[in-house]
């Protein structure tokens, strides 16, 4: 997910150190997360304004108001549609251009919705047996959000969805244990067209009730100059020492990951200003490329965003966003911790140079500034935490940021001189604030089409069992073992992550992985955020590792040799999702799922599988960097990562062993210099 467009707002923070070629390169890449938008001119342009506007007060609206759920989601799906036939060509050869087929197409999105919303409750009461118009208009709802998918996120996940729905209907055919009884064309549209099971499942609800209204929440506060504040302040605070630069880039990410959710977007807007500085303290290109990339990996679990399957989370568990969030404060915190100390290694391992920030304003004085735009980041967890819902929170938030931004002319989101004189109507068309609320909606045209084909997924998985089937096979190869069925899930979450996004690939491992996992007495939200975790690994995992791959565009470095070295930084960190599923104790990183359970919980326990889950991520990055206190030999290495892994298994036995291998490991350190002639 992301505030506006995503490909602007990195293509707008590029600096002159980064070339035309290495931009072009980077955007690319951004393309295949976010889709190949069209730039249109003229009526075209203002009509997509226009109605990508409509669609933005639309849902504004709709946080605010009550509107039925089987009205709001097929005008959701319907918006959505038209405006991905709109923004997005068929082919290469008709970008810039929308076609006679574009606009039949999106027509064609209306009247779906149209039909659905009129028919009513005779309609839905009629889905295990529909007419024949129907069937006519669910097949050309499948055909439509197929194709809009196919034109936002390429082939893999259309072929995925069919797949699935070709599961559906040869049943009878299949060997053991996948047989089932099998379903024609017509129970199969009445599940996915007219009931909110299928396309308007869950799913899609989320994405009309909250993606949507966050990445409105992020256009607004891009365009009223947060993110460049954001970089500036990590500049500021950050620059003039040695690990400045390696720093700047840990805390910039953060703060632009965490109202974005976008893990290519944030990598190639921090990159293009970042790299120089990195380069000119000694990173060597693939390294630099790395921890870019690293970086914006944090985006999509780091609140108070996070990535859209966050929202899902929350739907799929019916639990508040708020307790999401919470579930996410400690392996976030590991997670940038894991960073730090990566950074901290750098310094000491390549002897690296004072870099010197140049224009860039004190601490100090950008915070008395721009101090609004953390009010405007915090506030969302403010509402929620006063008790509105998390709709509510992210409107109110989004009001907050629209009302802090007019404290400063530079910021403002409408100009000052809005009202003086002719032209107010220029002048508006102009302002940042139509630009916000355009590139809220056409920053969720991918995500919402994925939900939409994810809703397809979803619909079969619960129509033919298959989550069960699939849960019972992979415990079955396990033999019972909750540490085999661990790895065996995670393989199953990262292997299918390497072909669709992160969204697709949670909501597809949540329905056929996730039962694996409660079947042996995992939670569901420990299976669930364990789940989330190695979803988010096809972000750097090839060969869709867009981040690396875009990061790489901008250093100039290999693709691959930055995917390795993106790994080297967020390896540590990933080795936390077992801590959480292991053992019950290790589910205090996720501050016991609630905050109706953290009330009563054990903090001693958190505190202790949190303290011996950062040491053994410390012993990792010692261990992958291969220095500690110094240069590490061989022993010393495999000793720390040792140590590493059994940290993160959790139990007083693995936990003493880790300790005892890394105080050997440190002791080994000291020793040396007595030990061996100067």
């Amino acid at each position: 997910m992301t505030g506006g467009n995503p490909q602007t707002a990195a293509r707008a923070q590029l600096g002159a150190d980064v070339d035309a070629a290495a931009l072009e390169k980077a955007g690319e890449y951004i393309e295949q997360e976010e889709g190949a938008a069209n730039r249109l001119g003229g009526w075209l342009a203002a009509f997509v304004t226009a109605a990508a506007v409509a669609m933005s007060a639309f849902h504004l609206y709709t946080a605010y108001a009550i509107v039925p759920t089987q009205t709001l989601r097929p005008v959701h799906v319907a918006m959505v549609l038209a405006l991905c036939f709109l923004m997005f060509p068929v082919a290469p050869r008709w970008r810039h251009r929308v076609m006679w087929w574009d606009w039949v197409a999106a027509l064609l999105a209306i009247a779906v919705a149209v039909y659905l919303v009129q028919g009513g409750d005779d309609l839905t009461d009629r889905n295990t047996s529909p007419l024949a118009w129907d069937i006519a208009f669910g097949i050309a709802l499948l055909v439509l959000v197929l194709e809009a998918m196919r034109r936002t996120s390429g082939w893999i996940m259309p072929a995925i969805c069919v797949g699935f729905l070709a599961y559906a209907l040869a049943g009878p055919l299949l060997p053991a244990p996948w047989t089932h009884k099998g379903y024609d064309i017509g129970r199969l549209v009445g599940v996915m067209y007219m009931t909110l099971e299928g396309i308007f499942g869950s799913a899609v609800d989320v994405s009309s009730s909250l993606i949507i209204l966050f990445t409105i929440f992020g256009a607004f506060l891009q365009h009223s100059g947060a993110g460049k504040f954001y970089l500036d302040f990590s500049f500021s605070a950050m620059g003039g020492r040695p690990t400045g630069a390696g720093r700047t880039v840990v805390l910039a990410s953060f703060l632009l990951g965490g109202p974005s959710g976008s893990g290519v977007a944030t990598t190639v807007t921090l990159g293009s200003v970042a790299y120089p500085m990195l380069a000119r303290v000694g990173y060597e290109k693939n390294a630099a490329g790395g921890l870019l990339a690293a970086g914006g990996l944090g985006a999509i679990i780091s609140p108070p965003v996070l990535g859209a399957a966050a929202f899902l989370i929350a739907e799929f568990l019916k639990i508040s966003y708020l307790d999401v969030l919470l579930m996410a404060v400690i392996p976030t915190v590991l997670f940038y911790f894991a960073l730090f100390l990566m950074v901290e290694i750098d310094a000491r391992k390549f002897g690296m140079q004072q870099a010197v920030f140049d224009k860039v304003d004190s601490v100090w004085l950008l915070t008395r500034r721009y101090w609004f735009h953390f009010l405007s980041l915090v506030s969302i967890v403010f509402f929620m935490l006063w008790g509105y819902s998390p709709v509510l929170s992210v409107f109110w938030a989004t009001v907050v940021s629209f009302a802090t931004s007019l404290l400063r002319r530079d910021t403002a989101l409408l100009p000052y001189d809005l009202f003086s004189g002719p032209g107010f109507w220029r002048r508006l068309a102009g302002s940042p604030f139509v630009k916000a609320m355009e590139g809220g909606s056409i920053g969720v045209l991918n995500v919402a089409a994925t939900c939409a084909g994810a809703g397809i997924i979803v619909g079969v998985v619960t129509l033919t069992g298959l989550g069960l089937k699939f849960s019972s096979i992979v415990i079955a190869y396990a033999g019972g073992s909750l540490l085999l069925t661990a790895i065996f899930t995670a393989l199953v979450v990262w292997v299918i992550g390497l072909a669709v996004p992160v969204t697709a690939s949670y909501i597809i491992c949540a329905v056929i992985a996730a039962p694996a996992l409660t079947k042996l007495g995992v939670p569901e939200f420990a299976a669930h955020m364990f789940i989330f975790y190695y979803a988010v690994l096809s972000e750097v995992s090839p060969p869709t590792a867009l981040s690396p791959f875009a990061a790489a565009a901008i250093t100039g470095g290999d693709p691959y040799k930055t995917t390795l070295q993106c790994w080297k930084y967020t390896v540590p960190a990933f080795l936390v999702p077992f801590v959480f599923v292991l053992d019950p104790s290790g589910q205090g990183l996720l501050l016991m799922g609630s905050t109706k359970a953290l009330a009563t919980a054990n903090w001693w326990s958190i505190a202790e599988v949190t303290i011996t889950c950062a040491l053994g991520i410390a012993a990792l990055a010692a261990g992958f960097q291969g220095w500690a206190l110094r240069r590490t030999t061989r022993l010393e290495r495999g000793l720390l990562l040792v140590a590493g892994f059994l940290l993160a298994y959790p139990g007083w036995i693995a936990d003493l062993a880790g300790i005892a291998l890394v105080v050997a490991a440190l002791a080994l350190q000291l020793l040396k210099p007595r030990l061996q002639p100067a």
